[in-house]
């Protein structure tokens, strides 16, 4: 592997995840099932509006949510947060006469705020409270302030979306891109022991401009969550013949985050990065309700939601829905909520101990080759056993370093990100090993 310079600092972190081993090395047993006290929670962790590049006001956004039986839903707009007096000039800004529009018949009365007329219009966005206020019904729909903190280095973006947070996080910047990525956790991280407020930083679509690499993202301390799905159609989840796939990255990841590195599992999201709320050709645009994360937790409150996420009890969906994930110290074992006339095919994937750590460029270019995660092994990765049905059970053999499960249906994505996407549902990784 490359050798890279740490630019961690002292961070003071709070790691909660399923994968807390004991002395004897084995992972502790979980049932992640709803029940009399918890339940599943489904929410969007990546929105934008009208506040900064979306095209939609946030109360008919939020209204889209709820309305389709979301229960949680982050605003996330760029470097900014839904707290000032801000104006939008109608005429000014591409089809906001269309927002305008569905706004006043979602919003008849006495909701709207709007001076000017004809091509001096202008419509006041309401503040994040005022949203909350006309939106969330108590443990039904829970709106949750964002932001996206939207950060470069050179040419290449890197952003990362905080949830639960009530004041602005301004990017950092940095001499690198690992050093962006840390600096901004940093600051969040510092931020969070300040204010006591449970706010969580996760890295966006890696695969956007193709800005980070697996190497770069498996070092960052205290990052320990990164889009694995993102509905935006110029993310490149699948990535192409030299960038490999979100998905591939998150092996690498965890295969050297949990050996050399000796640092915390990654979790992977789901996440629809909505803009165009308007469009109405599938695959097109940036449209809301393709990928999301479903969260086991007894409360919903914005704590709760973040705590569940970060002990890694949750799953990430384009559509599969699941009933329980189990694993009790010798078995990993995945229950489906089956739809008539779909089938269900479930991967166990993940490393063994002792993998070969040796890799090559992705590119004979070694410019290039600099900016591309490297080529590994099919060890890292690799396929344990393959299901099919509503449910799946894999017995660990004792070798592996950690185990997740991809659950793939036959039922095509009604609204997909890329072509021939088939609606999914990813299980977070076990890991059933400490480091020695």
């Amino acid at each position: 592997m490359r050798e890279y310079k740490p630019v961690w600092g002292k961070l003071l972190l709070l790691i909660i995840t399923i994968a807390v081993c004991s002395n004897s090395g084995s992972a502790q047993e979980f049932e992640l099932k709803a029940d009399g006290e918890l339940r599943w929670m489904k929410g969007n962790m990546h929105t934008h509006s009208l506040w900064s590049d979306g095209d939609d006001f946030p109360e008919t956004i939020a209204s889209w949510y709820r309305e389709r039986d979301y229960q949680f839903l982050v605003f996330t707009d760029h470097n900014t947060l839904h707290q000032s007096d801000r104006w939008l000039k109608i005429s000014g800004r591409k089809g906001s006469e269309r927002a305008v529009e569905r706004l006043r018949e979602k919003f008849p009365n006495d909701w709207i705020d709007e001076r000017g007329e004809g091509d001096e219009l202008e419509i006041r966005l309401k503040k994040f409270d005022e949203v909350f206020g006309r939106l969330a019904v108590p443990q039904k729909f829970l709106p949750i302030q964002g932001e996206e903190i939207t950060d470069r280095f050179g040419r290449s973006p890197v952003h990362m979306c905080a949830t639960n947070t009530n004041e602005l996080l301004p990017p950092t910047g940095g001499d690198s891109i690992v050093e962006v990525m840390q600096r901004n956790i940093q600051a969040a991280t510092s931020r969070r022991e300040r204010t006591g407020v449970r706010t969580l930083v996760h890295l966006n679509h890696p695969n956007f401009g193709y800005a980070v690499t697996a190497e770069q993202l498996m070092r960052v301390v205290g990052e320990n969550f990164f889009e694995l799905y993102n509905g935006h159609p110029s993310v490149h989840n699948r990535g192409d013949a030299t960038h490999a796939s979100t998905e591939r990255m998150w092996d690498i990841i965890n295969s050297f985050r949990l050996t050399e590195l000796d640092l915390p599992v990654m979790y992977g999201l789901g996440t629809d990065d909505g803009h165009n709320y308007f469009q109405t050709a599938p695959g097109k645009g940036a449209q809301p309700g393709r990928g999301w994360v479903v969260v086991l937790a007894s409360t919903l409150t914005p704590d709760a939601i973040v705590e569940s996420l970060e002990a890694g009890r949750f799953y990430s969906s384009s559509g599969v829905v699941l009933e329980s994930v189990r694993f009790d110290g010798r078995a990993l074992e995945v229950k489906i909520r089956g739809e008539e006339g779909v089938e269900y095919e479930t991967r166990f994937v993940g490393t063994d101990r002792g993998f070969s750590t040796e890799s090559t460029p992705a590119s004979e270019d070694e410019e290039a080759a600099k900016g591309l995660t490297r080529v590994y092994s099919d060890e890292l990765g690799k396929t344990y056993q393959t299901s099919q049905g509503t449910s799946a059970r894999y017995v660990l053999s004792g070798n592996e370093l950690y185990v997740r499960a991809v659950i793939t249906s036959s039922k095509a994505h009604p609204n997909p990100s890329e072509s021939g996407e088939f609606e999914r549902a990813w299980v977070q990784p076990v890991v059933t090993h400490t480091r020695k």
